[in-house]
């Protein structure tokens, strides 16, 4: 589904204005990361596409429809995980079938196949305490997979991991991408794993938070991190959102 965003504000109080002005076009089935400093109005921005925040003005529409609160068409993965402690994996990710009134074994069959789409065959009887971060973010991954949304709305979903398996999980990710080719919005700080995801990098500016400059890859997947054309994408990023993080005086 196509996202088209129109005149977008966010003001909170009469002196802080989250956002400024923004006007952003994402394709159908594009991958896109918003990228740029703290405090910059990244999630802010996904939390009104997601339909979780209300804009001060403008709009926002997915597929032509207007937002005015969560939908179904919209999936979120959160940093957090966000996951029913007391329900398996299996059971997360059956959530919104069930909430959907699909019969137990349907639930248990979509469940099983998103788990496995993520890497999770066989783990579906573990609860969260079971498992690692890694393995809890699959399963969020799955669980906001399971309810078949044309957009994928996510977080910094690999911000809490370490670095190996954050690479991991950016591979799956791209994977998943690849064959489902949704919709995806992807909140980051890492300019690498920006430029590993998407096909488009949103570098956004701060005080108030904007764009700064829309990046279009242009690198075939996949991508070789050491590559020369990965690097210098790299510098030209750094220091798109160096200049934003001396605005905030950030060191």
């Amino acid at each position: 589904m196509k996202v088209q965003i129109s005149g977008v504000s966010k003001r909170f109080t009469a002196d802080t204005i989250a956002l400024d002005t923004i006007n952003l076009e994402l394709a159908a089935n594009s991958f896109t990361c918003l990228l740029g400093p703290s405090g910059c109005g990244k999630s802010t921005l996904l939390g009104m596409i997601a339909g979780f925040v209300p804009p001060t003005t403008g709009e926002i529409l997915v597929n032509g429809q207007r937002v005015t609160g969560a939908g179904a068409e919209r999936g979120v993965v959160f940093q957090e995980y966000a996951l029913f402690p007391w329900r398996t994996a299996r059971d997360n990710v059956a959530f919104g079938p069930m909430i959907r009134r699909m019969s137990r074994a349907e639930q248990r069959a979509t469940a099983d196949r998103y788990l496995a789409l993520v890497g999770l065959a066989g783990h579906g009887g573990k609860y969260p305490a079971e498992l690692s971060g890694g393995m809890k973010q699959r399963v969020a991954i799955a669980r906001a997979l399971a309810n078949n949304p044309s957009v994928l709305l996510m977080d910094e979903p690999f911000g809490a991991l370490d670095a190996q398996t954050r690479e991991i999980l950016q591979e799956e990710m791209l994977r998943i991408w690849q064959n489902d080719r949704k919709t995806v919005v992807f909140v980051t700080h890492s300019i690498s794993e920006s430029i590993f995801l998407a096909d488009r990098i949103v570098v956004m500016s701060t005080r108030p938070g904007g764009i700064k400059e829309v990046v279009d890859v242009g690198l075939p997947y996949p991508r070789e991190r050491t590559a020369p054309e990965f690097i210098a994408l790299e510098r030209r990023l750094k220091q798109l959102v160096r200049e934003e993080v001396e605005k905030i005086g950030i060191t």
